[in-house]
């Protein structure tokens, strides 16, 4: 497995991660992989309406509040159906985080370009605990 030199060193430098979507559910894919992420270090902002606390942090309805109370977010991790991204878009260009990285079988073209053209980085379609343990663990 490869990853773009340019994101490899995004994540090596990252240390916060807000994490759009996250189930309080442990069995979830979304709790699954914000737990392996904090569990290596990265500090987890969970993003998702109606939750008080996950994984002991707590959990904030949209990523405008998100960045409010916790400070800059590295990453934008998205556990979240490929049709709901555009009504990320917004905050995603005004927070600028350094990566924004849409879980497997999220994908949006569109909303890539945008973010993209914006020197905002996007993965789509892929792990992002599958990725940070093959960096970790080559």
């Amino acid at each position: 497995m490869t990853l773009d030199p340019r994101l490899e060193a995004i994540l090596r430098a990252s240390r916060t991660i807000a994490v759009v979507g996250l189930s309080p559910r442990t069995e979830r894919p979304s709790h699954r992989v914000a737990a392996y992420l904090q569990r290596v270090g990265f500090r987890i902002v969970p993003v998702r309406p109606g939750a008080e606390r996950i994984l002991g942090e707590a959990a904030w309805p949209d990523l405008g509040t998100a960045a409010q109370h916790a400070g800059p977010l590295d990453i934008v991790n998205v556990f979240r159906r490929s049709e709901t991204i555009p009504d990320l878009l917004e905050a995603l260009l005004a927070l600028r985080p350094r990566l924004v990285w849409l879980q497997v079988g999220v994908r949006h073209e569109p909303a890539a370009a945008r973010l993209e053209a914006a020197d905002i980085p996007v993965v789509m379609d892929r792990c992002l605990m599958v990725d940070h343990s093959w960096l970790v663990n080559p």
